[in-house]
């Protein structure tokens, strides 16, 4: 994060406002708990969740215009008492918005059908209003924050060989069919070819049916370039596509690759709408 707000193109590209229990070199706004490094899991926690709190406050009142988010620990989220599994859970909740969770980069976007459930739960939970839903706010806002007109979307498949006439399960052909064919989409085509299909320019995105899979693709895609965008909210949010990465917490090595394009990207995403950005 350091990196990014002494980064020139950043610089360049939006004004900063940090929000969190200290900081130097940029606007800060401190109005979260005190903390620091070495603390309780429960102190980080709730300092991370303040400070999602105050920055989604201050974009919903018109204060800044996008919110750029570090990674944090879920667990210390939940030992802090917000039982939300990531961000993207907390700021629907906070902002009362259905939203999708995109990661994209220059070669492939991919937006996640359900987010962070268990794999037992993902067929109960992959359903066909579901996925009308998710496609709605796909083309909605890849219209509107990506310039994108009439995006080209596919929906990967649920089981091997997209179930393979029923062989290896009907989710494919009773659910996700009927759910593309009303959604306005294309397939389901199955995980195996389906990525490989949009990173040639076939596709603009990818829904994948669940969290790994589309993690997969996109990270082995471009790790460290893509972005985490939550397509929905009022306003733009975006984050790295990496998580806290505690083994190498305080040696200063980390790659800033993906805090740098979240930022990047969420000033171009406010400017595309008309707004004079600051980011988180």
């Amino acid at each position: 994060m350091l990196a990014a707000l002494a980064d020139p193109a950043v610089r360049a590209a939006c004004d900063l406002v940090v929000v969190g229990p200290s900081g130097a070199g940029v606007e800060v706004d401190e109005r979260t708990s005190a903390w620091s490094a070495g603390g309780s899991a429960s102190a980080a926690g709730r300092a991370s969740g303040q400070a999602v709190e105050r920055a989604v406050q201050l974009a919903m009142s018109g204060a800044v215009q996008g919110v750029v988010t570090a990674p944090i620990d879920k667990a210390a989220l939940l030992a802090a008492g917000y039982d939300f599994p990531g961000h993207t859970e907390m700021l629907a909740s906070l902002t009362g918005s259905r939203v999708a969770m995109m990661l994209a980069s220059d070669t492939l976007r991919v937006v996640l059908a359900t987010t962070h459930v268990a794999l037992r739960d993902v067929p109960r939970l992959v359903t066909e209003s579901g996925i009308v839903e998710t496609a709605a706010i796909t083309r909605r806002y890849l219209e509107a924050w990506f310039g994108i007109a009439a995006p080209r979307i596919a929906l990967c498949a649920l089981n091997p060989h997209a179930g393979d006439g029923g062989r290896f399960g009907d989710e494919d052909a009773r659910v996700l069919a009927p759910a593309a064919r009303a959604a306005g989409i294309a397939g389901p085509f199955p995980a195996d070819t389906v990525f490989v299909r949009a990173l040639r320019g076939e596709f603009d995105v990818v829904i994948a049916p669940y969290h790994d899979v589309g993690m997969t693709a996109i990270k082995v895609a471009a790790f460290g370039r893509a972005v985490n965008v939550t397509l929905g909210l009022p306003f733009p949010r975006t984050s790295p596509d990496h998580g806290t990465a505690l083994d190498i917490a305080g040696r200063g090595v980390a790659d800033p690759g993906s805090i740098l394009t979240a930022t990047l990207m969420c000033a171009r995403i406010a400017e595309r709408t008309g707004a004079i950005v600051h980011t988180h």
